[in-house]
């Protein structure tokens, strides 16, 4: 199966599962995020809208892609708000958006199901507005290395999604190259993860105006 087919077929039991990472995800993108007020808001991997309602709270507009079309039609059954737009749009292809125009582009527990960072990037730096601002919150590497992936269960089965390793350097680097500029860097763990490494990693890029 493809990863779009595996979140798909996660999608009905997504948000009732017991999932840590996707917990704290949303604390820290709410943290970092829930004070900012803004035009326009382009989201890259929405899921099934569980970052998509504290966006729409905060972007007068919102358009928020996925890939999978079971998470597209959860996303669109509890989150009516008439401010977001949700499109299917494979994020390895150019993005349904225009240069320039957005001011935020957000991005959570998306990069590890995609190789190469170089073109999302490229395309952050595309649709950014000077001086618009990206946040990428992922399944921190550090747990990666101890074998951590997304992982659901389906027919009594446990269904490993698979996943690529991007280390923080590539992460940093590669939005460098890309004319990205990092302005903070936040490691976060769960309440539950007491002596263990982080949990998710948090970066904020800006584009220079």
């Amino acid at each position: 199966m493809r990863i779009s087919e595996h979140y798909s077929a996660w999608a009905a039991a997504y948000d009732s599962d017991r999932n840590l990472t996707r917990d704290l995800d949303a604390l820290v993108t709410r943290e970092l995020l829930g004070a900012l007020r803004v035009r326009s808001i382009l989201e890259l991997g929405c899921g099934t809208g569980k970052n998509t309602a504290l966006l729409a709270q905060i972007g007068a507009q919102v358009q928020a892609l996925d890939f999978a079309p079971g998470m597209l039609a959860r996303a669109r059954a509890k989150l009516r708000a008439t401010n977001v737009t949700f499109t299917e749009a494979d994020l390895t292809q150019p993005w349904p958006c225009a240069d320039q125009a957005v001011d935020l582009v957000v991005g959570n527990l998306v990069l590890e199901h995609i190789a190469d960072l170089g073109f999302i990037f490229a395309e952050v730096a595309r649709v950014l507005a000077p001086g618009g601002r990206c946040l990428i919150s992922e399944l921190h590497p550090f747990r990666q290395y101890l074998g951590a992936q997304a992982t659901f269960t389906q027919a009594d089965a446990q269904i490993r999604i698979p996943a690529y390793v991007h280390h923080i350097s590539e992460f940093i680097h590669t939005a460098a190259a890309a004319g990205l500029t990092l302005t903070a860097l936040h490691e976060r763990w769960h309440a539950e993860d007491q002596g263990k490494p982080p949990r998710i990693l948090a970066l904020l890029f800006t584009k220079p105006s």
